[in-house]
């Protein structure tokens, strides 16, 4: 509880002077709520089996009030009024005994650019999406990251959770989060294990490929610097758009997801998640006209907590050893363990091509569950103690662009 409360309070204050109250003020009555005995981001262990997250998902999105901050603020509790007052001083960062000096924070508290709300169709469907236009665009080429949200998560949800705005903020990034419709999927979960929805062309890989080119269209984006990332379904759904349109997507971040071409109905797709048949389908079994005659090698980051009892760690594995069949000869590979202060253990392997270019990192957090490593608690699915997949996937992805 400890370790949550003081997350969540640091979360709490980043909100409250963004100007965020009312989910500064969901964010605390969350955490106070839960009590010492619940915690969201252990390990989903016992929980209804479900095709990616666990249905008891609480969304925190980014819904702004419609009030003057002042407004929002006098309907507040007095406890809980007085709290936000003090914590929302500048100065001051909460620590283990209440409030104490700062620590100098790796990214801006603001986001500082535009978070809009945008629409795509064409013959495969029609979603809709978010989209983050960083502050300092000015019509310069920037990259664009797409993040594919899991099952029943929202853009808002996850890009509270993953924090990525703000990390594409400091880089100058654009950032477009589809936004997964209940009409497609009740759970609002991509469908990575429908074959219709595993090639090129067609279903979901088409949708999101064209959302993505539209965005290239309706601004100034670095084609070379176009990367796609996803947890759980959206890292499935991600691996799935390697192997569809590796010419669009010059790298790839899967967290806690599967191989393309794991599963194609339901059954196996829990299969696939249990870790109870065989692996991913080969590459070479693929036909090379589902994607557009093209193959190239695609550098992936991959992040798996080795808790994992949604989707089975193993499969991290499989989307490295999916994506190193492309490799003309054996990657080198070197291992490093690591430990979040006061948090997490990891493993990091990084795999080098005979040229000696790094081209898949894996990382497996020890300890960790079903959730997005180093994020925030103002999102659903995430764990704060892990190391932080969001910096390091925006760092791989600006160290691997197209050649």
């Amino acid at each position: 509880m400890n370790d949550r409360l003081h997350a969540s309070m640091r979360e709490a204050r980043r909100l409250t002077r963004a100007g965020r109250l009312i989910d500064a003020t969901a964010l605390l009555q969350s955490v106070l709520r839960s009590g010492s005995d619940r915690n969201p981001h252990a390990s989903n262990a016992g929980g209804p089996p479900t095709i990616d997250l666990a249905p008891e998902t609480v969304e925190v999105t980014g819904a702004e009030s419609g009030g003057p901050e002042g407004a929002v603020r006098a309907q507040l509790p007095d406890p809980l009024r007085r709290f936000l007052n003090r914590i929302a001083r500048p100065g001051f960062q909460p620590g283990r005994s209440g409030l104490a000096e700062p620590t100098a924070p790796d990214v801006s508290e603001s986001e500082g650019g535009q978070f809009l709300t945008r629409s795509f169709s064409n013959h495969a469907g029609s979603r809709a999406y978010k989209l983050y236009v960083p502050s300092q665009y000015r019509g310069q080429p920037l990259p664009l990251i797409l993040m594919l949200h899991g099952c029943t998560q929202s853009p808002d949800d996850f890009a509270a959770g993953t924090r990525m705005n703000l990390r594409a903020e400091v880089h100058s990034c654009f950032v477009v989060y589809p936004q997964q419709s209940a009409s497609a999927n009740i759970s609002k979960c991509w469908n990575w294990f429908r074959p219709g929805d595993q090639i090129r062309g067609q279903g979901e890989p088409a949708l999101i490929a064209g959302l993505t080119r539209q965005v290239m269209s309706d601004y100034s984006v670095d084609g070379e610097r176009v990367y796609a990332a996803g947890l759980s379904a959206g890292g499935a759904a991600a691996a799935v758009l390697a192997a569809a349109y590796p010419d669009l997507y010059a790298a790839i971040g899967v967290h806690s997801g599967l191989a393309c071409g794991t599963a194609s109905d339901v059954p196996s797709a829990f299969a696939a998640m249990r870790q109870s048949q065989p692996g991913a389908r080969r590459r070479s079994d693929n036909n090379l006209s589902g994607r557009g005659g093209y193959s190239r090698i695609v550098p992936a980051i991959v992040f798996h907590g080795d808790q994992d009892t949604t989707v089975h760690p193993n499969n991290g594995d499989q989307v490295i050893a999916q994506l190193k069949e492309a490799l003309a000869t054996d990657a080198r590979v070197t291992v490093e363990d690591g430990q979040v202060p006061g948090g997490r253990a990891y493993t990091r392997a990084v795999h080098r091509d005979a040229a000696d270019n790094s081209i898949f990192e894996q990382w497996v957090i020890h300890g960790a569950g079903h959730a997005w490593s180093g994020g925030s608690p103002a999102g659903s699915y995430t764990d704060p103690r892990g190391p932080d997949a969001t910096r390091e996937m925006l760092r791989f992805f600006l160290d691997h662009p197209f050649g």
